[in-house]
């Protein structure tokens, strides 16, 4: 009789904690909210997915082609792509930034988007999230190639807006500068195509022909003309001796973009001693939304919580 009332009892709180861990999971699911911030007159769209509860927050910068929505948070029925519902389910309050001429974000008069606007847009969309709420700290920094350097011209120019920066798919060599662009040039918007929305993909088996399908659908909805860029001698002011906050640079095992010898330079001369270089095992350019996610974002949330402790 004792034997049956405690399995009654174990079955009861199994029953409990299953429905308990259950409706906790439908509440986890964040919605995705689309802000906008104003930098110099001109508006930003910044996208937001929030654990209710957070009390650190972070910026996802995205890439040359593609902006926030696609990148960021690819919805595939059966399959955990998202890296802000990644975040989210780690606590953070997630928020992703369309540059200029991306996603929802309009060009500008110029029609051209250059390194120096986009670190500007950086700074102020940083401004704007530490305004919201009183969080433990000020927001982590992300970003993604392109947005990689962008975001360490933002981490140069505005330090003080950060609690840490991480880097992936970091494309810049520190030894080589740009010259100036041509006089009189004029935007392309060239039409973005299926094949380059693919093109990151480069592991095969890394991600499903669905997802990939799926990614390129969204990509184009939200990016259907390529921004135009122009002044990218600006990147020529990056300085890693000169990024003194924390940093994580991560890189793709398999990532083209990347590549070994860059991220080298760039870890050697970084003037923060609190620095951290993680490779991702069997990932690409593309590496959170592939096979290697969970670890992609293990990496990613144990550093930023290793800041927190300091």
């Amino acid at each position: 009789m004792r034997k049956h009332i405690l399995l009654t009892f174990v079955v009861f709180l199994c029953l409990t904690s299953c429905t308990q861990i259950s409706k906790e999971t439908i509440e986890y699911k964040a919605e995705l909210i689309k802000h906008t911030v104003i930098s110099d007159g001109h508006p930003i769209a910044l996208w937001e997915k929030s654990d209710p509860n957070a009390k650190e927050s972070i910026l996802l910068v995205h890439g040359r082609t593609w902006s926030a929505v696609p990148d960021f948070d690819l919805q595939v029925e059966g399959e955990d792509l998202s890296l802000m519902d990644g975040l989210v389910a780690e606590g953070y309050a997630v928020y992703a930034i369309d540059l200029r001429g991306y996603g929802e974000t309009p060009r500008d008069s110029s029609g051209w988007q250059t390194p120096n606007k986009g670190a500007q847009d950086v700074v102020a969309a940083l401004t704007w999230m530490a305004e919201q709420k009183q969080w433990s700290s000020t927001p982590h920094l992300f970003g993604w190639s392109m947005g990689s350097t962008i975001s360490h011209l933002a981490a140069q120019q505005a330090p003080e807006l950060m609690s840490s920066l991480t880097l992936f798919g970091y494309w810049k060599d520190s030894d080589q500068t740009s010259g100036p662009d041509a006089p009189d040039l004029i935007p392309a918007r060239t039409i973005n195509t299926a094949e380059a929305a693919a093109s990151d993909f480069l592991i095969p088996g890394s991600i499903s022909q669905n997802a990939i399908d799926a990614y390129v659908e969204l990509a184009l909805k939200y990016d259907p003309v390529r921004v135009d860029m122009n002044n990218m001698d600006q990147f020529n002011a990056l300085d890693p001796s000169k990024v003194n906050v924390p940093t994580l640079i991560l890189q793709g095992e398999h990532d083209p973009i990347g590549p070994t010898a860059i991220q080298t330079k760039l870890f050697e001369r970084l003037g923060t001693a609190h620095k951290q270089w993680t490779v991702i095992a069997g990932g690409d350019h593309a590496a959170f939304m592939e096979t290697p996610r969970p670890y992609f974002i293990h990496a990613l949330v144990n550093f930023l919580q290793g800041i927190s402790i300091d």
